[in-house]
Order: structure tokens, then C-alpha cells, then sequence
């Protein structure tokens, strides 16, 4: 009997593991443009690590390309964390 609940408790982490393994990573973030001076606050999912330095270094290259400049990284969350930062992101809302 203890050896069926060994089996079945891996058996059960082994299931649960790629699942964990897709959960989202986001981060929120302030960039600005210069000339004239705008300023927008996005959120933006990230594929590399889920922490703050590894979102700006993701996130400025991708900035960059529109001519946007990273000011901050505010936080990173999951996928619990996406919808209530919708309305505020708008347009910026996982564009980059």
C-alpha cells in the first residue's frame, strides 16, 4: 500500500510539473520617448527569467526598437496579475 502511494504521488508531481512549467510571466513597466516627451505604462510577457533584472533586459531592446527608452520595471507576476493591469496598460497592454 505504500508503495502505490509513492507511485501515485509521483506519478501526480510529474503531471503537475509542466503545467507549472507554462505558467506566465509578466512584467509592468514604465518607457518614455523623448521629442516630444511621452510616457506610457505597459505590460509586456516575458520568455526568458521572471525577475525584475531579466525583464529590464529583455524589455529595453524591445522598447528600443520604437524609439522607446525603459525608465522602470515596476514588478513581475504571473497570470493571476494580467487582468487587473489591463485597463491601466490600454494600448500598451502586451504590445511589447
Amino acid at each position: 500500500m505504500k508503495q502505490i502511494l509513492s507511485i501515485s504521488f509521483a506519478l501526480g508531481l510529474m503531471a503537475a510539473l509542466p503545467q507549472a512549467a507554462q505558467a506566465g510571466c509578466y512584467a509592468d513597466y514604465k518607457a518614455k520617448q523623448d521629442n516630444p516627451l511621452k510616457l506610457h505604462y505597459g505590460v509586456a510577457e516575458l520568455s526568458g527569467g521572471c525577475s525584475k533584472g531579466a525583464a529590464q533586459g529583455e524589455l529595453a531592446p524591445r522598447l528600443a526598437r520604437d524609439g522607446w527608452t525603459l525608465l522602470n520595471v515596476v514588478s513581475v507576476f504571473g497570470d493571476e496579475g494580467l487582468q487587473e493591469r489591463k485597463d491601466s496598460a490600454g494600448r500598451y497592454f502586451l504590445r511589447y
